[in-house]
């Protein structure tokens, strides 16, 4: 596990000199991850963190207008499509 905290620590330091180079600032605040999860995945506690900056877990997150959760299913994306649909048949 220390071999992938020190890889981890790395390729944020990588993302943060990207963005420095670019004029830009990684908003911890609004930054997160999924943990895909299988059948067979166990289940451990990952806490990613920068310099004392922790990064959030998400079960799902919207990704150019598709949401995508941490198991791969569509079940999130169909039950907001099916919300909207029916306000927009409801209006019609």
């Amino acid at each position: 596990m220390e071999n992938f905290e020190t890889k981890i620590d790395k390729l944020f330091g990588d993302i943060n000199n990207l963005f420095k180079i670019n004029q830009l600032v990684l908003n911890y605040d609004k930054t997160h991850y999924l943990k895909f999860n299988t059948k067979n995945s166990w289940n451990y506690d990952l806490k990613l963190n920068y310099r004392g900056n922790y990064v959030k877990s998400s079960s799902n997150t919207k990704y150019f207008g598709l949401i995508i959760d941490d198991s791969l299913s569509w079940k999130a994306h169909r039950d907001q499509m099916m919300s909207i649909l029916n306000i927009v048949f409801f209006v019609i």
